[in-house]
């Protein structure tokens, strides 16, 4: 009699315990699903750089240098202008592709630089036109990427590193290649120094 009430009892405890694990196993797997996925944040992809058929042609119409730059820091910041009313209606995806085209026009506008003779005060003039324009960029690129999701904030970053560098650029070419050295002080007017007679 007393082993057929121990048998029960411990075939209870049996199946209390694995009722226990199961539903600890149950708890655990909700948990999990319902975790928070800003946990592991993936970056967007990349903006496409890509300057689009419509600003291909204006920049092509453009008769001189001068114009050329004009239309380039006008078409870009059109398309920072777009990312800016894309970004405050959250529309994260279409801000980035806008800020892609600002960046292929801004590479571009330093490619075309290159072209032109280096020795050139009209190249200087334009250098400096975009070094205002990017200066002018630079806040703007900062309030985008501080309220953008940190998964496409990174690439608003390169976008700010790319126009400090090319402001850097733009300052360097009025200083042209060569860094010319004041000449060494002429030393053989200076008397030596007479060490004072030793008391003995």
């Amino acid at each position: 009699m007393k082993r057929v009430k121990s048998d029960s009892s411990d075939h209870a405890l049996v199946l209390g315990s694995i009722c226990t694990i199961l539903l600890l196993a149950a708890l655990c797997a909700a948990a999990l699903g319902g975790q928070d996925p800003h946990t592991q944040e993936q970056t967007a992809p990349p903006p496409l750089k890509i300057i689009t058929r419509q600003d291909r042609t204006r920049l092509n119409e453009s008769k001189d240098p001068k114009a050329r730059i004009k239309t380039t820091i006008e078409l870009a910041e059109t398309h920072l202008a777009n990312a800016e009313n894309h970004t405050s209606a959250h529309e994260y995806d279409n801000a980035a592709a806008e800020l892609g085209m600002y960046w292929a026009l801004v590479e571009d506008a330093f490619t075309f630089m290159k072209t032109m003779d280096r020795d050139n005060n009209k190249r200087r003039d334009l250098y400096k036109r975009l070094e205002l324009a990017l200066r002018a960029h630079g806040p703007r690129l900062s309030a985008l990427r501080r309220s953008t999701p940190s998964e496409y904030s990174i690439w608003i970053k390169e976008i700010e590193d790319l126009a400090r560098k090319g402001r850097t650029e733009a300052l360097n070419s009025f200083y042209g290649n060569t860094v010319i050295r004041e000449p060494p002080q002429k030393t053989t007017d200076a008397k030596p120094d007479k060490k004072p007679p030793r008391d003995n």
